[in-house]
């Protein structure tokens, strides 16, 4: 069942600006290129946009007691996820797309999807996650906040990945500007396809050492 907000208070925002080259960045005021860092605000949980130097600066939790997360770059391919349809189904999701991370303020992981209106948080049996996460050690390693299980089940596929956190941002903001009509239209599915396409070349295949990172 769908629920109303999403527990980031500026995650619409940020998928309205994904598509949109950042010029400066949001710290310091630096200039910066358009394909950059991110760092999460662990307070407002909000995502800034960062130049080099103060990803380099924030790349460790001590450097800003914690506020600051720097949102990093790991992007594995699961192509072995041991997910079929009587998982997914107990996941209780409406729709067969969706990013899962855990909020470590609320302490528990949340599940979104990507709809025109924006990110739509649905209500997630924690039994059902707890199940995923005990069959796929590898989501045992997602870092809290910053990195996501991303779940492309649409029109027949079956894909599944890694990815920080701002990759699901920037799917939103495609989704957010290129649906049209009831189904989406066939833009849209081709931007979508892409999506996943250069997601695919950038992401590595997962080994069995990634799921025992952490633990």
């Amino acid at each position: 069942m769908p629920g109303a907000a999403a527990p980031l208070t500026r995650l619409g925002e940020l998928a309205r600006r994904s598509t949109a080259a950042q010029e400066r960045c949001e710290l310091c005021g630096a200039p910066i290129a358009p394909r950059h860092r991110h760092l999460l605000d662990v307070s407002k949980r909000e995502l800034m946009c960062a130049c080099r130097a103060c990803s380099i600066l924030f790349a460790s939790d001590a450097a800003s007691a914690g506020h600051y997360r720097l949102v990093g770059e790991r992007r594995l391919r699961l192509d072995d996820l041991e997910l079929d349809d009587v998982a997914w189904a107990q996941l209780r999701l409406p729709v067969e797309m969706a990013f899962f991370l855990h909020n470590s303020a609320a302490g528990r992981v949340q599940a979104f999807y990507p709809s025109p209106m924006g990110p739509t948080e649905s209500l997630l049996g924690l039994e059902a996650w707890s199940a995923l996460e005990a069959a796929n050690p590898v989501l045992g390693t997602l870092e809290p906040d910053v990195e996501a299980l991303l779940v492309n089940r649409a029109r027949g596929a079956r894909g599944h990945w890694l990815v920080p956190i701002d990759d699901c941002y920037a799917l939103v903001g495609l989704i957010r500007t290129q649906w049209r009509g009831l189904t989406g239209g066939a833009a849209a599915w081709e931007a979508i396809a892409r999506f996943f396409e250069e997601l695919d070349r950038r992401a590595r295949p997962a080994s069995r050492n990634d799921g025992e990172e952490e633990m």
